[in-house]
């Protein structure tokens, strides 16, 4: 196998936590610690993919109980709706030069426009280094 034939859907993990936009939000924050998650996708009732909801997104809802002593609210008023994704479709190359050029740690995966799983840097480095040993 090598670099170009090797997608994202082999290496992706594909049983996720996943929030409803609806869902308090203290909820979703225990589940991230009790998980020891660093973020969630956000889907609706279809499974399409609606936003993110991370830990930067999670420390809006301290910032806004010391503001203002509410800790609730719904998951849609704190995570991220302009989420960048990839496909499941994608191959191992292009997806190690998208980490470099955005910076971030994970993508949700999409497959016909639903959530299917989600890759890591960690996962990227997985394939590439199976891939060199052969």
């Amino acid at each position: 196998m090598n670099l170009k034939s090797c997608l994202v859907r082999d290496y992706m993990a594909g049983h996720l936590v996943t929030f409803k936009p609806d869902m308090d939000v203290m909820d979703a924050i225990h589940e991230l610690v009790k998980q020891r998650i660093a973020g969630a996708p956000v889907v609706d009732d279809k499974g399409d993919l609606v936003g993110m909801l991370s830990e930067l997104d999670c420390m809006k809802v301290a910032l806004n109980a010391g503001y203002y002593g509410d800790w609730g609210g719904p998951v849609a008023d704190y995570m991220s709706t302009s989420v960048e994704s990839v496909d499941s479709e994608m191959n191992i190359v292009d997806l190690a030069q998208k980490f470099l050029e955005s910076g971030f740690r994970r993508f949700p995966v999409l497959r016909n426009n639903r959530l299917v799983g989600q890759i890591s840097r960690r996962d990227a480095l997985r394939a590439l280094s199976e891939l060199a040993v052969g």
